[in-house]
């Protein structure tokens, strides 16, 4: 392909993801299609190559047909991934320069833009000044995901704790952490591969809204000290995925603080909503953290990945991920006068991923964000309301911000069918929890384009199809 031809292509590519954008709505929100069938429209060989018209006609015939649009309206499903086209351009110049941002030196500003564009993340989340890349201490990078920064926490955690000796005696053995039966499945992973079994994970108890009882923890570490375990490392979650359960942070961070444990927050599905200066609150206890994470590729429009991980003690980060071989060294990072971001995470390479947010902040701006995110906890309000008045239907959780639980009184598998059965209508999406002994439907309001009708239309074709049970009704 030449300049010439990549220039028509695309022009005819951005169409193409325009249009995508703009008749999303038409499509079904879950993919409708068997296990194999998306394979089985593909040669099972490569063969010669056969022009972008035909690679454009088969995007249509058999990418879009097995996807499920996750920017859909009627999208309620798992988490808001929100994409927006500010970050789709920054994700074209990102590969179109091609550049690998692992050290200052390999590409200045890559690691530079990344700086101040955590910085200013810092300001607009109201975040404390202890994770500002000028404090003595702290700064931050961006991660692929949330996964990511929980394990990077867990081994600057683990190295703090044995005080560098894991790096060396890989000893990992008395190390306990602590966690709620809420949070996410990548600290069990986390911990799994930094070499803490599951046995050594502690499922500390929740209350009746599923948010970390303070003194449950406590206990859990007072008898793991006595049986000569040491405990290291507590995550307190700020919006579970099961039900944006919110762990009461301040009292959790006093208890680590005590006890010199790692607390890393884990606000991946809920931190974006302080940029709205009145949800701060969220933040409360914020500055008892070690580490705290967030993704704006949930609920800001910025195209994953792209999770903002930051620290309060980099010099354990930085022990726990520093390798410098030959080829890596240089003058400037020797002096300490720049930052080589590849000792901040576990991979050597980086993609220019702070385009994302720089595009999305200087031509949009955090104003829309916020409306969207005062408008959807808005509307969760009113969809509570609703639901509270139906007597068929019972809410299973708290509902603070733009995630409503709720289930029939018929039965956990009344609920599974309903489910079921409005994932296959094609107008909705919603997916499926366990909260205490009760099935969940999850009903989350954070798509980019929905509006309070789609959200209405949402509840409406839930009531309909309670009304008539074991049928589904027409897309």
């Amino acid at each position: 392909m030449d300049a010439e031809e990549f220039r028509a292509h695309g022009h005819r590519l951005i169409d193409w993801i325009i249009d995508y954008h703009a008749s999303v709505g038409t499509l079904p929100v879950q993919a409708q299609v068997a296990p194999g069938e998306v394979a089985a429209k593909l040669p099972e060989h490569p063969g010669d190559p056969d022009g972008f018209d035909a690679l454009l006609a088969d995007l249509d015939r058999v990418v879009v047909p097995g996807l499920t649009n996750w920017q859909h309206p009627g999208f309620f499903a798992w988490f808001p991934a929100n994409t927006g086209y500010p970050a789709i351009l920054a994700e074209l110049v990102s590969a179109g320069l091609g550049v690998q941002g692992m050290s200052w030196a390999s590409s200045p500003a890559v690691t530079e833009v990344e700086t101040r564009m955590m910085d200013w993340m810092v300001d607009l989340l109201g975040l404390p000044d202890a994770f500002r890349s000028t404090s003595a201490h702290g700064g931050g990078v961006i991660q692929g995901s949330a996964s990511e920064a929980t394990l990077t926490s867990v081994v600057a955690a683990r190295y703090r704790a044995t005080k560098g000796a894991v790096n060396t005696d890989s000893d990992t053995t008395k190390l306990v952490a602590y966690a709620t039966s809420q949070a996410h499945s990548s600290i069990e992973k986390g911990l799994r591969i930094a070499g803490i079994g599951t046995d050594h994970l502690r499922v500390v108890a929740h209350d009746e809204n599923f948010a970390m009882r303070p003194d449950a923890l406590a206990e859990a570490i007072t008898a793991d000290r006595a049986a000569g375990l040491v405990p290291f490392w507590v995550c307190a979650t700020i919006g579970t995925t099961n039900s944006l359960a919110i762990d009461p942070m301040r009292a959790v961070g006093e208890i680590a603080r005590r006890g010199g444990l790692w607390l890393h927050v884990d606000a991946a599905m809920a931190g974006i909503a302080t940029l709205c200066p009145e949800l701060r609150w969220l933040n409360d206890g914020l500055e008892l953290a070690d580490s705290y994470g967030t993704n704006p590729h949930k609920w800001m429009g910025v195209t994953f990945d792209c999770n903002l991980f930051y620290t309060a003690d980099r010099a354990s980060l930085l022990g726990a991920l520093s390798i410098l071989p030959e080829y890596l060294r240089t003058a400037a990072a020797e002096t300490g006068a720049v930052i080589d971001y590849r000792d901040w995470q576990v991979p050597l390479g980086r993609r220019f991923r702070a385009l994302k947010l720089w595009f999305t902040l200087r031509l949009e701006g955090v104003a829309p964000v916020q409306q969207m995110i005062r408008d959807q906890l808005a509307w969760t309000s009113e969809l509570a309301d609703r639901v509270a008045a139906d007597d068929r239907f019972v809410i299973l959780a708290p509902h603070p911000l733009n995630l409503l639980c709720l289930a029939l009184r018929a039965g956990d598998q009344a609920t599974t069918d309903l489910i079921e059965r409005a994932n296959a209508s094609g107008t909705a999406m919603f997916t499926r929890t366990v909260l205490g002994d009760r099935v969940a439907l999850r009903f989350s309001i954070g798509s980019r384009n929905t509006t309070r009708d789609d959200v209405l239309a949402g509840w409406r074709l839930l009531q309909e199809l309670a009304n008539r049970p074991g049928t589904v009704l027409d897309g």
